[in-house]
């Protein structure tokens, strides 16, 4: 069974940063396209960044240039590092990610939607104060 274990989350000012981290039981991750989303209290869940099993990042306009993607394929992990951080970005955050199949041909079109992912994890919460 797949199980993704987000971690990295807190309180921090405005201006501040962190680094979320999601262990992922999958193996290998290079064979999942993966994502970050974040809900905030009454909203909708929202994606804030993907990453192409072939590398590729994308990003939501809300944190291109603050916000960046990665993984580490030797400890099966994935990452987002957050710079220059606001009150908005006050959520919870989930990691997700669905199997890409041969050239990450079952990637989502849009690594922004929750719909392209199968498997999530049980989320962080990031608070930023002004």
């Amino acid at each position: 069974q797949v199980q993704l274990v987000e971690s990295g989350g807190g309180s921090v000012q405005a201006g501040g940063s962190l680094r979320l981290s999601c262990a992922a039981s999958l193996y290998p991750i290079s064979s999942y396209c993966m994502g970050w989303f974040r809900q905030a209290p009454g909203q909708e869940r929202e994606g804030v960044a993907g990453l192409h099993s072939l590398g590729y990042p994308t990003y939501a306009d809300s944190v291109r240039g603050r916000f960046t993607i990665s993984k580490d394929s030797a400890k099966n992990t994935l990452y987002l590092q957050m710079n220059e951080l606001k009150p908005e970005d006050t959520a919870m955050y989930y990691c997700a990610a669905v199997a890409a199949q041969k050239y990450g041909r079952a990637c989502p079109q849009d690594p922004l939607q929750t719909s392209g992912y199968n498997h999530w994890g049980q989320g962080t919460q990031v608070t930023v104060s002004s």
